[in-house]
């Protein structure tokens, strides 16, 4: 059940998911790679190979790292039919990705579950600000705070 712990974002405090859907030849990846099975290999004992799958389902979960204490964002969730060469896949795309979903971990696994959702926000703002400075052309600051924009308005 972790493969799917990230549909617990739609009960959370922070914007809805967006189904971005492909129907076409097998071209989105699951993750790194087209979709494929593993078969044994005959040539090198004890070694497997892949080969393209004909007919089957992937569910990908949210793909994310831990890198210097901090969550990273790797790719989004993905759920993949594919037969014979043609494919299905549906992405689960959220506003500002990166920023969205590093957010969010921070808020699934780093806060105090015992306290209330604005409790654990507060928390969340304080611990993981998730600020970026960016610069215009005039070279003036402009300092973006994601937390803004990928929560809901009500919070």
């Amino acid at each position: 059940m972790r493969n799917f712990e990230w549909m617990r974002s739609y009960s959370s405090p922070f914007k809805l998911l967006v189904p971005k859907f492909y129907i076409g030849r097998v071209a989105i990846g699951t993750p790194y790679f087209f979709p494929r099975r593993w078969i044994i290999n005959k040539e090198k004992p004890g070694y497997k190979k892949p080969i393209p799958k004909l007919i089957g389902f992937d569910f990908v979960s949210l793909g994310w790292k831990t890198k210097f204490d901090q969550y990273r964002h790797e790719w989004n969730p993905v759920w993949s039919f594919v037969f014979f060469g043609w494919q299905i896949a549906i992405t689960f795309v959220p506003p500002h990705d990166s920023h969205y979903w590093e957010c969010w971990l921070y808020y699934y696994y780093d806060t105090d579950k015992s306290k209330s959702t604005k409790e654990r926000l507060e928390q969340a703002r304080k611990e993981y600000p998730c600020t970026w400075t960016t610069y215009s052309s005039e070279k003036k600051a402009i300092e973006v705070c994601y937390w803004d924009k990928i929560l809901k308005k009500n919070r």
